[in-house]
């Protein structure tokens, strides 16, 4: 039998800021029909089994990004909702190196872009990213940025 900080763990998630040396952030944008049209989201996802926050960041940027980085900043770790155990850990990440994104099936449509802080920012006032992290994610690395 599992205790709840495991059941929670399984269910934890990664989001990261891959930020370039021209400050440009990657942003991925897919249709969800479900919640009504094209999103923005930052790379990320779930925790699989036996991975740290941190290696989970760094397979799903590579994954979804098709991006390595050298360094890598901890943004802070928060619950993702009342509910549940599960948390959400959120990284910055620079020294980066591009190569081909490793979409699974489920993920085709994701399409990368890059975008300045500034716009990456707006777009998430703006109500334009699907979930909460992504935004979250920003402001904190600006802030860690700009200090």
């Amino acid at each position: 039998m599992t205790d709840a900080s495991e059941r929670g763990a399984a269910c934890d998630a990664s989001v990261i800021v891959a930020r370039d040396v021209n400050g440009m952030v990657a942003v991925l944008t897919a249709e969800f029909s479900k919640h009504g049209g094209d999103y923005l989201f930052l790379p990320g996802g779930r925790r699989e089994p036996g991975e740290t926050p941190e290696q989970c960041a760094r397979r799903e940027l590579r994954e979804e990004a098709g991006v390595s980085a050298e360094t890598w900043r901890p943004l802070g770790s928060y619950a993702i909702t009342l509910h549940s155990a599960a948390r959400i850990h959120l990284f910055l990440a620079e020294g980066l190196t591009c190569g081909p994104q490793q979409l699974t099936p489920s993920e085709e449509n994701f399409k990368l872009m890059w975008w300045s802080m500034p716009d990456a920012i707006r777009a998430a006032i703006e109500g334009r990213f699907l979930l909460q992290g992504g935004p979250l994610a920003l402001l904190l690395a600006q802030q860690a940025t700009s200090t």
